[in-house]
C-alpha cells in the first residue's frame, strides 16, 4: 500500500471502531489491517493508534492524521466526481482545429449551434491548413481531409470527400471542353499546392479497369481553396476540386463539372480525430453537433452539384460510408 491508501485505511478504523469491522469493509484478513497500520506508523515515525485487548483510540497526533485522511478522501472523490462529469455533462474549453475553408463554412456554424445548447463551454477554433500536432499543440479535436497518418490519434470518418472536374463557359471558347485523358494532362488547370503538398494528380479508374494516376497540367498553384475555385471560374484554366470546396458555383453557372463519365476515386475522406479513445462527453458532442449539419449518409455540400450521385462513376445504391 502507499501512503495515500495506509491513511484511507487509518479513517476505516477510526470510523468503524475496530480492525475487525474495517477488515469486514474492507474484505480482508484482520491481520493485513493490523500490518498496514503498523506500517502506517512505521513511515510516519509516530503511534496513531491506542491499541488494548478490548478497545482502540486515536493518539494526539492519529487524531490530526484522521482530519487529514479525511480531506484526502474528499479530495479524491472531488477528483472522481469532476472525472466523471467530463463524461456526464460537457464542461472547460474545447479547442478546434480545422482547415480553413472546410472551418469557416462548417466548423464555425456548429461551434455557434454548440454553445447555444452548452453555454457554459469555452471555444477556442484554430484555422490552419498546416497538419498541426493535435497532441503536443493541446486540442481536443481536429477536422481533417484524408486519412489520418499519426496512428497513435483516434479517427472518426464523418463523410466522404468526392472530386470533381470544373471548368467555365469562358475557359470552353478560350480552349476546349475536356472530353479525353489527354485533354486532362495537356490544357491548362489549377491545382491546390501548400507546404510541399500539391494536389496534381488525379486517380481515375480507366477503360481496362485499372487504377490509373492522371498527372495534370499545373498552370498555377495556390495555397487557398476560394482562389482555386474563383481561378477556375476565370476560365483561364479547369481545376479538379473536391465537393466540399464549392457553394453554389455549379447552381449558378459559374462552373460546371466536365468529363463526368469518368470514374474518379475520391480524395481521401472527413475525418474528426482527437487524442483518447475514452474522449470527454464535450468532445462527443460537438462531433454529434457537426454531423448534424454535414448530414449522417450524403454530405450537406454535394447537395451543390445537381446531379452529383450520378456523376464520375458513382451509382445512388453506393451512397453509404463508413462512420
Amino acid at each position: 500500500m502507499d501512503l495515500a491508501s495506509k491513511l484511507l485505511l487509518l479513517l476505516d478504523v477510526a470510523e468503524l471502531g475496530t480492525f475487525a469491522k474495517a477488515s469486514e469493509h474492507r474484505h480482508v484478513d484482520r491481520s493485513v489491517i493490523s500490518k498496514q497500520i503498523a506500517k502506517l506508523e512505521q513511515e510516519l515515525g509516530v503511534r496513531v493508534l491506542n491499541r488494548t485487548t478490548r478497545s482502540l483510540s486515536l493518539t494526539a497526533a492519529g487524531t490530526e492524521i484522521v482530519q487529514q485522511a479525511k480531506l484526502l478522501r474528499e479530495l479524491l472523490n472531488e477528483t472522481k466526481r469532476r472525472a466523471q462529469n467530463y463524461h456526464s455533462e460537457p464542461q472547460g474549453r474545447l479547442k478546434i482545429t480545422s482547415s480553413t475553408h472546410f472551418g469557416r463554412r462548417y466548423v464555425q456554424n456548429a461551434v455557434i449551434e454548440f454553445q447555444r445548447r452548452f453555454p457554459q463551454i469555452d471555444v477556442e477554433l484554430r484555422l490552419e491548413d498546416r497538419l498541426v500536432d493535435i497532441v503536443g499543440e493541446g486540442y481536443d479535436i481536429g477536422f481533417r481531409f484524408g486519412e489520418p497518418k499519426d496512428s497513435s490519434l483516434i479517427a472518426r470518418k464523418l463523410a466522404r470527400n468526392r472530386l470533381a472536374i470544373v471548368a467555365s463557359e469562358s475557359f470552353f471558347k478560350r480552349y476546349k471542353r475536356p472530353e479525353t485523358i489527354q485533354d486532362l494532362k495537356t490544357l491548362p488547370c489549377a491545382i491546390y499546392s501548400s507546404s510541399g503538398f500539391e494536389v496534381d494528380r488525379v486517380n481515375v479508374i480507366n477503360e481496362l479497369g485499372l487504377e490509373e494516376s492522371i498527372k495534370l497540367n499545373a498552370a498555377y498553384r495556390v495555397n487557398d481553396v476560394e482562389m482555386l475555385v474563383r481561378t477556375a471560374e476565370s476560365g483561364n484554366m479547369f481545376a479538379v476540386v473536391s465537393a466540399q470546396m464549392l457553394e453554389n458555383e455549379v447552381i449558378s453557372g459559374a462552373l460546371i463539372p466536365v468529363m463526368t463519365d469518368l470514374t474518379l476515386l475520391d480524395f481521401g475522406a472527413l475525418y474528426a480525430v482527437y487524442p483518447h479513445r475514452d474522449s470527454p462527453v464535450k468532445t462527443r458532442l460537438f462531433i454529434d453537433t457537426i454531423k448534424e449539419l454535414i448530414g449522417s449518409n450524403i454530405p450537406d455540400w454535394e447537395s451543390s452539384i445537381p446531379g452529383f450521385d450520378s456523376m464520375y462513376g458513382h451509382k445512388k445504391e453506393a451512397t453509404g460510408f463508413e462512420i
